[in-house]
């Protein structure tokens, strides 16, 4: 009797029958998620042009993103040019080349540090910020009393900081250059023993305008990516406090990853 009770029970699923499961688990959540978010996106491009505008609400998430996140980027961008220029330097003193220490770091923060850097930070702090207070209103059903009230969430909570996202983004990055640029001018100059001249005359020359652009770009693109994933997990959030824990740390690598593969993207299609 024993014997044909051990013949009954169920056999563990085969391994590659898991993976495959899995597999097709992950790349359905993907898609799902790929197609959340872009149409929240059309949401908040459609709600963002109609009135009431509550422009109030708008410059405290500016604030909010923006200025709040000013001393960890200027900070991370000064620290990320001085480390830059140091590593640079000792490696182009192997080929008499310490003049050209300046147009490396400045090429570098412009294309890609600078924007892939200041994104993170902004969603470190204010993107984790955002996904946690949306998905805490979901879950105490504070987004179904504005639903009542006959007050539209998406444009109520969603549209300001979309927006933020999208304007501040090429700010941050301007800001994260400026200071990276301030950093490796003080290692070089300061430290290695580079002429301040040739430093600044040899970054002018290889700098373009194009470069700038494309870290102004990149910036506005991230920006936007953040804030629309973030707000994505944070507005579709259930399960009480663990569900609001879960959704903040997939939007974490979420955004994350979006940045990366974005900067690739974008990087490509602006040298085709």
């Amino acid at each position: 009797m024993a014997t044909e009770n051990a013949d009954k029970a169920p056999k563990e699923p085969h391994f590659l029958t898991q993976a495959v499961e899995n597999f097709g688990k992950g790349t359905i959540s993907v898609v799902s998620d790929v197609g959340g978010v872009a149409h929240l996106g059309f949401q908040v491009l459609r709600w963002a042009f109609k009135r009431p505008f509550r422009p109030h609400i708008f410059f405290s998430q500016m604030d909010f993103v923006g200025v709040g996140s000013i001393f960890i980027v200027a900070l991370t961008g000064l620290f990320t040019g001085m480390v830059f220029a140091q590593q640079v330097s000792t490696a182009f003193a192997l080929f008499d080349a310490e003049s050209l220490v300046g147009p490396t770091v400045a090429l570098t923060l412009s294309r890609e540090l600078a924007p892939v850097f200041s994104a993170l930070m902004v969603t470190m702090r204010a993107g984790s910020s955002m996904c946690t207070e949306l998905g805490t209103m979901r879950v105490t059903e504070q987004v179904d009393a504005l639903e009542t009230m006959a007050v539209n969430p998406v444009q109520y909570l969603l549209v300001p900081r979309v927006l933020s996202g999208l304007i501040m983004g090429p700010v941050l990055t301007m800001l994260f250059f400026t200071s990276g640029m301030s950093g490796a001018y003080m290692i070089s100059v300061f430290v290695q023993g580079t002429s301040a001249g040739t430093f600044l005359s040899r970054t002018q020359q290889w700098m373009e305008p194009l470069d700038l652009y494309e870290g102004t770009l990149k910036g506005a693109v991230f920006g936007l990516t953040v804030t629309l994933i973030c707000c994505y997990k944070g507005y579709n959030a259930s399960g009480g406090a663990k569900g609001v824990g879960q959704a903040t740390t997939e939007a974490m690598v979420s955004s994350a990853l979006s940045i990366f593969i974005l900067d690739f993207i974008i990087g490509v299609l602006l040298r085709t």
